[in-house]
């Protein structure tokens, strides 16, 4: 894992990464498909996409779910389209996200490099709130939560692998 950033205010990412033994556009199949996601999430219950059109621009809602922070539901605005390469996201409002998620594809090896990536904010989310309530235990706070993250990223990672290798 690398992740950066001690305080929201500072952006924090992180980031986590595998090798697959599959073509870039088999992972892509993968990576691309908003609904799929919810069976590699323990956060993230479904998903349906609010648009017809899929790419730049196109819109999906996100429900999730989490012991701390109960049930909430997002619209997520894709903004970065390169099949084969790059998909990423911007929950809420995409010009001030509560935050931004990239996958980013290479070629490597006969394979694909998969990496997933995720910036909090610099727009409100349920974090913002907790951070509000406790200022004091801000750090904890982004840490606690940038392994939650870690978690399930590694976690999402490992099941496109097995769906893009089998």
């Amino acid at each position: 894992m690398e992740w950066t950033g001690a305080r929201y205010a500072d952006l924090p990412t992180v980031e986590v990464r595998t090798w697959i033994d599959a073509s870039p556009q088999r992972v892509w199949e993968l990576v691309s498909d908003a609904e799929l996601m919810p069976d590699t999430s323990t956060e993230l219950c479904s998903v349906e996409w609010a648009d017809d059109k899929r790419g730049l621009g196109a819109r999906f809602v996100g429900h999730n779910e989490h012991e701390s922070f109960g049930t909430w539901s997002t619209t997520s605005h894709v903004v970065e389209y390169e099949p084969g390469r790059v998909f990423a996201w911007a929950v809420s409002d995409p010009d001030q996200p509560a935050a931004l998620w990239r996958f980013r594809l290479q070629p490597r090896d006969g394979g694909t490099e998969l990496s997933q990536w995720v910036r909090m904010g610099p727009g409100k989310s349920g974090l913002s709130y907790a951070i509000e309530r406790m200022p004091d235990k801000e750090q904890k706070i982004v840490f606690v939560r940038l392994r939650e993250f870690e978690r399930n990223m590694t976690a999402t990672l490992e099941h496109v692998k097995r769906l893009a290798e089998a």
